[in-house]
């Protein structure tokens, strides 16, 4: 039997104390990614997030996401990111308007005529400018525009929908904030403000008649089985901001800038991705649950709605040329 003597024992002791040392030192070096967001845990997109970025990120990071709005309600993520209270968020671009009127600009229905048309408009460098701007005058990183669907008008009742004219008078739940506002104002609705988490009870109680969203998140948040249809309006090709606050993007050494531009890059094809498949599922689903599948005068509404935002104090501060910049993509 082999025998310890004093220093080998204390030689195990110190390898031991050591080994612990640089695994605490390893876990201490990570870099704590705190983020907020308004979808629920269970949403699809909080998987896709955890699996493409999280999972991309590896063990140099620690990322610690909040779901269903548990940290931050839904708007004010980009205040607490300024403040230093919040790393990361997936904004709407309807969260910079005051800070940035620019802005507006992409938060224009029908801007893009499709998801092709938006995703080379971002690849593109015309918007260079603009995102330049919303970095500089809010502190923010944005890192990349991940697509969440096409929204579209869905209601209570079986009034048909074919133009503008036929919303008058619903009350169409749009998210708070003056920009979302005027979006479903321009439809030719009724627009009320109310958080995200609060619109299937509203809808089931009566309280609003309607609510845009795309198709996978009426199917995600059950919208489908308190209501009766679903109008293809196709006003607003979605994307989120997703964005790191400047304070913590600064505080990253160039590799971990690069992993983390990486990552978010490979959050936004997967969500892409995710995103067309299931769009391409889900008319048919919703018609197998009995709602009623249609497209109205798309024309009537293009026209319309482009029309009130152009005659609106919202077109007096889009950047000039953007606007034919991107149609000519």
């Amino acid at each position: 039997m082999t025998r310890l003597t004093l220093k080998s024992v204390r030689t195990a002791a110190f390898a031991v104390a050591a080994g612990l040392a640089a695994g605490a030192a390893i876990a201490q070096d990570a870099v704590e990614l705190i983020y907020s967001d308004t979808v629920q845990e269970t949403d699809r997109r909080s998987g896709i997030l955890r699996e493409n970025f999280a999972g991309c990120l590896g063990e140099g990071f620690e990322f610690k996401p909040y779901f269903g709005a548990t940290l931050f309600k839904q708007g004010t993520e980009l205040t607490a990111m300024q403040r230093g209270n919040l790393d990361m968020a997936n904004l709407a671009i309807f969260d910079f308007y005051n800070q940035v009127p620019e802005t507006s600009i992409l938060g224009t229905a029908y801007l893009w005529r499709d998801y092709e048309h938006m995703r080379a408009t971002f690849d593109s460098d015309v918007l260079d400018g603009l995102i330049s701007k919303m970095e500089e005058a809010t502190g923010i990183k944005v890192l990349a525009w991940p697509y969440i669907g096409t929204r579209h008008v869905n209601i209570r009742g079986d009034k048909e929908i074919m133009t503008p004219a036929d919303l008058a008078g619903i009350k169409l739940r749009m998210p708070g904030g003056e920009g979302w506002q005027f979006v479903g104002e321009a439809l030719g609705a009724n627009p009320t403000p109310l958080a995200f988490t609060e619109v299937y009870t509203a809808l089931q109680t009566g309280a609003v008649d309607g609510q845009d969203n795309p198709l996978p998140a009426d199917k995600q948040m059950k919208f489908y089985e308190v209501t009766d249809q679903i109008i293809l309006t196709g006003h607003l090709i979605a994307n989120n901001v997703f964005s790191m606050s400047a304070s913590k993007w600064d505080s990253l050494d160039a590799d971990q800038q690069a992993k983390v531009e990486e990552c978010a890059r490979a959050f936004q094809d997967a969500m892409d991705a995710d995103t067309i498949r299931q769009e391409s599922e889900l008319v048919s689903f919703f018609e197998g649950e009995g709602l009623k599948v249609y497209e109205p005068n798309k024309d009537a509404f293009r026209t319309h709605v482009l029309e009130v935002f152009k005659n609106s104090k919202f077109s007096a501060d889009w950047p000039e040329g953007v606007l034919d910049a991107i149609d000519g993509l």
